[in-house]
This record gives C-alpha cells, sequence and structure tokens, in this order.
C-alpha cells in the first residue's frame, strides 16, 4: 500500500492502481488534491457521532481512506461494479475486519445503513436527489457540491440564490459552505467550481404537520418567484394542490402576501402552508 507522508493513500495511485480514468459522461470526477481530502473529515460538527461514517459514490477509495482513519466503522455505497471490487480488494484488510462494507447499487435505490454521519464526494447528476434522502435522517452531513448548488443550499432569503432548495435544506439543518473546491482539484476538472457544504441538523423553529405538502407549496411559489406572493398562491393551485387560491390568500397576513417568494424565510412558508393545508 503506498501513502503519503500524512501515512493515506494517495489518490493519483489509486487510480492508476484501480485502472481508470474519470468518465464525464458517467458522472465520474474522481478528488485527487491531497489537501482538500485531508480536510473534508474535519469538517464534521465537533459534536458528531463518528462510530458508523456513510459514504456515497466511494470512487477508488481517496476519502474512504481519510474515513477509516477517524471512523470505528465506514459504509461505501458504490454503483460501479468494477470499482465496488476493487474497493473490496484495496480495503480488504478493513473489509475482514468488519470495519468497512462496501455496497454496490445506485444510492437512491439501495437500503443505507443506520449510519451516524455521512460524508461524501457526491456525484453531481444525483445532489438533489441524494441529499433529500439524507437530510430527513438527522444525520450531520458533509459533502461537495458543484459551486452554485452548494450556494443556493445555505442562501438567506432575499438573495438572489435563494429558492426552494434553500427552503427545503434548511428546513431540516443549519447549512454551511465551508469550503471551495477549485477545478483542478479533480480528475478529470469539472466544468465548474465546487464547494464542499456542512449539515448540522436541527428541529425547525417552526410546526409542519406534513412536510411533503409544505416542500410542494414551496415548489409552486417559486415558479412565481416574480410575482407577489398573494398573485404565487392564486397562479400555482396546479402545482400546490390547493383547491382554492383565493381563500387562503383571505386568510393570510397582509404583510406576507406583499412579498415576493424570495423574501420569505422558511417559518413565513411553513404558516402560509399550514393556512393552505384547510384547502387542499
Amino acid at each position: 500500500m503506498d501513502t503519503d507522508a500524512t501515512g493515506h493513500r494517495d489518490p493519483d495511485r489509486l487510480m492508476r492502481r484501480a485502472g481508470v480514468s474519470g468518465n464525464p459522461d458517467r458522472d465520474q470526477h474522481f478528488l485527487v488534491d491531497d489537501r482538500v481530502l485531508d480536510r473534508i473529515p474535519g469538517y464534521l460538527p465537533d459534536s458528531a457521532d463518528r462510530s458508523h461514517l456513510l459514504e456515497i459514490g466511494g470512487g477508488t477509495g481517496a476519502l474512504t481512506d481519510r474515513l477509516l482513519a477517524v471512523a470505528e466503522r465506514v459504509t461505501v455505497v458504490e454503483r460501479d461494479a468494477g470499482l465496488a471490487a476493487f474497493l473490496r480488494e484495496e480495503f480488504s484488510a478493513d473489509v475482514e475486519d468488519g470495519r468497512l462494507s462496501v455496497v454496490e447499487g445506485d444510492a437512491l435505490a439501495v437500503d443505507l445503513p443506520d449510519f451516524s454521519a455521512c460524508v461524501s464526494n457526491l456525484p453531481y447528476g444525483i445532489s438533489s436527489e441524494v441529499t433529500f434522502r439524507l437530510l430527513p435522517t438527522e444525520r450531520p452531513l458533509v459533502l461537495t457540491f458543484q459551486l452554485e448548488f452548494a450556494e443556493r443550499m445555505a442562501a438567506e432569503a432575499g438573495t438572489s440564490e435563494y429558492g426552494r432548495l434553500s427552503v427545503g435544506a434548511q428546513h431540516y439543518a443549519d447549512v454551511e459552505v465551508v469550503e471551495r473546491v477549485p477545478k483542478e482539484a479533480f480528475d478529470p476538472a469539472p466544468a465548474v467550481e465546487s464547494a464542499v457544504v456542512r449539515t448540522t441538523p436541527r428541529a425547525p423553529d417552526y410546526a409542519v404537520d406534513d412536510e411533503a405538502f409544505f416542500l410542494d407549496f414551496v415548489k409552486a411559489l417559486f415558479t412565481q418567484r416574480r410575482k407577489t406572493v398573494r398573485n404565487a398562491i392564486r397562479n400555482t393551485t396546479h402545482i400546490s394542490g390547493v383547491a382554492d387560491g383565493s381563500a387562503v390568500v383571505e386568510r393570510a397576513p397582509e404583510e406576507l402576501l406583499a412579498k415576493r417568494p424570495g423574501d420569505l424565510r422558511p417559518g413565513e412558508f411553513a404558516e402560509l402552508t399550514a393556512l393552505a393545508a384547510d384547502h387542499r
């Protein structure tokens, strides 16, 4: 096993041993910058339980190697059969010791273990779907995304980046962009910059009885983000599932109706959702 000065496996040598190169057509961009890889596990909150870390998209194992250094157990989900086999061979001692499990399959379809936290360089094509599968588990997450996606996740109300992704993510957790990652940190380099995001789970300071309806209502209003909330509610009943948008408007506070969707905080969306729920 080849390791660098810190005792970790070298990402370029891992790629050579695996006999692979990244394939953009398959959403494969391997993170190969040692310094970034070394920092990523440290972005977990200090209070995070590191007993069982989940990694989505293990690739050739450069991040897996770093996670094994800080966790009691690691489970990797890898959809590529060849890479899954390579991980089992490369980390055979950890597999035999029960410290590493490799699950071959699609992260959107396989049964996920009862993990304590997730640290992953996500395939960008499934970023949103995977993130919203992970967020409801109420576990800390450290995930690498395209920079634009990361900034939208963490955006505050009233900014141009703020949207339904922001509201949805911040409904479940505090969201922080903790590091920007240049294109050159990947092989092959993607077309855009990336960023590492940390989400720390916490209960919202508002009540939502039906999360699916809440998220659908938020999605509907953001299709009319340049309209006032009053008009957005009336114009999107076919998306939100609200039977009578005017009835919701009649009950809603004027200070919310006069705003645009991009100016509503998550708690204000929840307030409107509670009114809309009576008119589904």
